[in-house]
């Protein structure tokens, strides 16, 4: 089982403006995941979270932290967020607590492996759109 949680290489370096455009997309994404799903039209990045970081670690590099209720990345020493914003974020007493001991647990890493098809597929649609502007 591969670490997901381990810092990685960027493929595009970070900045406000990819940013961003990495939101934008991944809302876009997971509003086509709910449709998929038959379920109503997210208003926000609500529930998107391990999406969103797997997402934003395999572009922009650094680490996947989080807990039991949410999860986020570390990229250049800073929290970055790309549902900070959302609803379900919001209402976290502690939402940037991090506890690296969930992340061991084997449930949690099959649950962020079976994620990892989709994320691939958004991760080189994303990169091409960007190749493309």
């Amino acid at each position: 089982m591969i670490d997901l949680t381990a810092d990685r290489q960027a493929q595009l370096a970070y900045s406000y403006e990819r940013f961003a455009q990495a939101k934008v997309f991944v809302f876009r994404k997971w509003c086509e995941q709910a449709a998929e799903r038959g379920a109503l039209v997210p208003a926000d990045l609500s529930g998107s979270c391990k999406y969103g970081s797997l997402f934003m670690s395999q572009i922009f590099g650094g680490i996947i932290c989080g807990h039991y209720q949410h999860q986020y990345n570390i990229i250049g020493g800073r929290i970055v967020d790309l549902s900070h914003d959302a609803l379900d974020v919001g209402g976290l007493r502690n939402p940037y607590l991090h506890e690296p001991e969930f992340f061991a647990i084997p449930e949690k890493q099959l649950s962020l492996n079976a994620c990892l098809p989709r994320v691939e597929l958004w991760v080189i649609q994303f990169l091409e759109e960007v190749k493309g502007q």
